[in-house]
């Protein structure tokens, strides 16, 4: 199969929100299900694509999965200091994972940071059950930056999202 990694299409949001909302659902990675407020912000990419570059992958004419590319600090980042890049939501669907869409959704972030100036370096957050995401992580030289791990819902001890880091 031949992934594509293109800018998403405005006709295409809705797909991409389904499909990164169901990853994170499957994956038992929302802690309260269709309840969670986090799935409105997944299922939101309208409102990603405003503020920052959302990419797809592509095959066949199908949306297989996207992520979403953050140049720098802003609104849609979480964690990037001045110099860094972020990489928020990437999502396969469950049919596509393992053919290599979420490894090439990684290197089009990498290369989009390495041509933006300034761009020392990337940074992401992950959850601990994550790990075939972290295997993808490592293998292009991401490390584990547990001094920046964070919790985005303090109110809750045991939500804390790991932090990955590649100087570029």
């Amino acid at each position: 199969m031949d992934i594509q990694i293109r800018p998403i299409e405005p006709t295409e949001h809705t797909t991409l929100g389904d499909i990164t909302a169901t990853a994170y659902l499957d994956d038992g990675l929302l802690d309260f299900g269709e309840s969670d407020a986090y799935l409105h912000e997944l299922r939101d990419v309208t409102k990603r694509a405003a503020s920052a570059e959302v990419l797809v992958a592509a095959a066949e004419g199908r949306v297989l999965g996207g992520v979403t590319f953050v140049p720098g600090p802003g609104p849609m980042s979480d964690i990037a200091r001045p110099g860094e890049a972020e990489i928020r939501m990437l999502a396969v669907a469950r049919e596509a994972r393992g053919r290599g869409a979420g490894e090439a959704l990684v290197r089009a972030c990498l290369d989009r940071a390495r041509a933006t100036d300034g761009c020392t370096g990337v940074v992401l957050s992950t959850q601990r059950t994550m790990r075939a995401a972290h295997r993808v992580y490592e293998r292009l030289g991401f490390t584990r930056a547990p001094e920046r791990d964070w919790n985005p819902l303090p109110e809750l001890d045991d939500i804390s999202l790991l932090v990955y880091e590649l100087t570029l």
